[in-house]
């Protein structure tokens, strides 16, 4: 039961609602105050060796925030949460539940241009045998913008032509971008949430590769666009050959997730006895909640598993927004009980970094003949709750990890969500802190495979099934 409600605390976000005041400034304040009371890992991170440089740090970012406007926050926040390294932390906007109408006022004074489309494509028409070679409309998506050299410096602009009209609107200028010696740079591009980033731009004749920001083309070369479907996350089972089957879970993010993967594995429970390697892929799988791949547990049993407990910084604030202090009424009585108990150990030791999950272990009283050999597809997407997945079938005899390095994000979990003082800003940070450390730190380090998939194979899961272990 413990480690049901430790990791449930991944999945429910929490806030609390502060009157609106959407100056930089003041929200910048609120953010470093928040975090330096109630980030679980702040005294990791900051120490008597770095805590005079890191003061400095934030009191020209503070100096910057007083300054900026609202629109230019995130960027600001990003900067001074980015010291810590940690990515259970993140500042953003919760676009999907907030007024269409608030979000396009809120970026009303964003930086724009004076081209219009009809303008814009006048201009391409009349200078066409003089254009510059990215001068024209590029399209990714919903996105179309027209690029075009800025009037006013040697700078080629970006500027929306067509986008979603909520956070996106025409005039909106997207990126700006450098032009040396025949290469194009980032100067800036602006993210989905209008904050400043700085991809790295490779340019072929009719692609602007902006890496995670997507690959534009120029218009008169794209096709229609594909409808979009929403990608299906869900867990599949399937039998690869009279000796190997692929279970792939690509995400533990969705508590509905726990039933159709209970089933799976019931459904194909025969298989799974009679099956000598079973191939879990983890690829991309960001984490959730441990209630979905624990039924698969007994499959990979050897010997008794130790499972890692955590501390829970009990400040006000983060027993006040806690899971403890929330009522679920989709969970059941226990867990419920369980979360009542909590939350009266943690009032009781307030102020304390507290032991609230003791280290536990996983016994079985059998251990499963088949799958003789469980091989893990792992890369650097792999994470948290994934990444408790792999720590604990890793110290079974049966298992084996193959592809890259996990991607590093399990030290530090049980995020809060707080809104900030300007509701357009969300913040999580993690409360609850892993009794691994500071032994065993895999933040940004990630788990090691045991063997490594050379980078030039591209079908990982044949190369784990011709691979010959000793």
């Amino acid at each position: 039961m413990k480690k049901i409600i430790f990791y449930l605390l991944l999945l429910f976000p929490f806030y609390n609602l502060q009157a609106q005041n959407c100056n930089c400034g003041d929200n910048f304040n609120y953010l470093t105050n928040r975090i330096t009371k109630n980030y679980v890992g702040y005294a990791d991170k900051v120490k008597p060796a770095n805590s005079q440089q890191f003061k400095k740090f934030t009191d020209s970012l503070q100096q910057v925030a007083n300054q900026a406007n609202q629109y230019k926050c995130l960027s600001l926040c990003r900067e001074w949460l980015d010291f810590f390294k940690d990515k259970h932390i993140s500042f953003g906007m919760d676009f999907d539940k907030l007024d269409p109408d608030s979000v396009r006022s809120f970026f009303a004074n964003e930086e724009k241009t004076t081209w219009t489309e009809s303008t814009f494509k006048s201009y391409l028409e009349q200078n066409k045998e003089a254009l510059d070679s990215i001068e024209g409309i590029w399209s990714v998506g919903i996105y179309e913008v027209g690029i075009v050299k800025d009037k006013k410096s040697d700078q080629f602009i970006g500027f929306i032509l067509k986008a979603d009209s909520v956070r996106w609107m025409p005039q909106h200028i997207k990126f700006r971008l450098a032009k040396k010696d025949n290469q194009y740079q980032t100067i800036f591009f602006a993210g989905g949430d209008h904050s400043e980033q700085h991809p790295i731009l490779l340019k072929t004749r009719d692609v602007l590769d902006f890496g995670i920001f997507g690959k534009w083309m120029r218009s008169p070369k794209l096709l229609p666009a594909p409808l979009k479907k929403e990608i299906d996350l869900s867990p599949k089972f399937k039998v690869l050959d009279h000796e190997t089957a692929l279970f792939e879970m690509p995400s533990f993010g969705k508590l509905e997730y726990v039933a159709p993967t209970a089933a799976l594995i019931k459904k194909n429970e025969n298989v799974l006895k009679n099956t000598k390697h079973l191939i879990i892929d983890l690829r991309n799988n960001g984490g959730g909640s441990v209630l979905i791949y624990e039924k698969l547990m007994p499959y990979l049993y050897t010997n008794p598993i130790l499972k890692e407990g955590g501390y829970v910084l009990a400040t006000p604030e983060n027993i006040k927004d806690s899971g403890y202090a929330k009522e679920y009424p989709e969970t059941s009585d226990s867990i419920r009980n369980v979360f009542k108990k909590y939350l009266t150990e943690l009032k009781a030791h307030q102020g304390e970094m507290y032991k609230l999950y003791p280290i536990d272990t996983i016994k079985f009283k059998t251990i499963s003949k088949n799958p003789e050999r469980v091989s893990f597809l792992v890369n650097r997407g792999t994470g948290s709750a994934a990444e408790m997945f792999l720590l604990e079938a890793k110290q079974s005899k049966k298992v084996k990890l193959y592809g890259e390095h996990s991607s590093g994000a399990v030290d530090y979990t049980e995020f809060v969500k707080v809104e900030m003082p300007c509701k357009f800003y969300t913040l999580y940070y993690p409360t609850c802190k892993s009794l691994r450390l500071p032994d065993y730190p895999l933040d940004n380090i990630g788990i090691k495979p045991d063997v490594i998939i050379p980078a030039d194979v591209t079908d990982w899961i044949d190369f784990v099934k011709k691979y010959k272990t000793k």
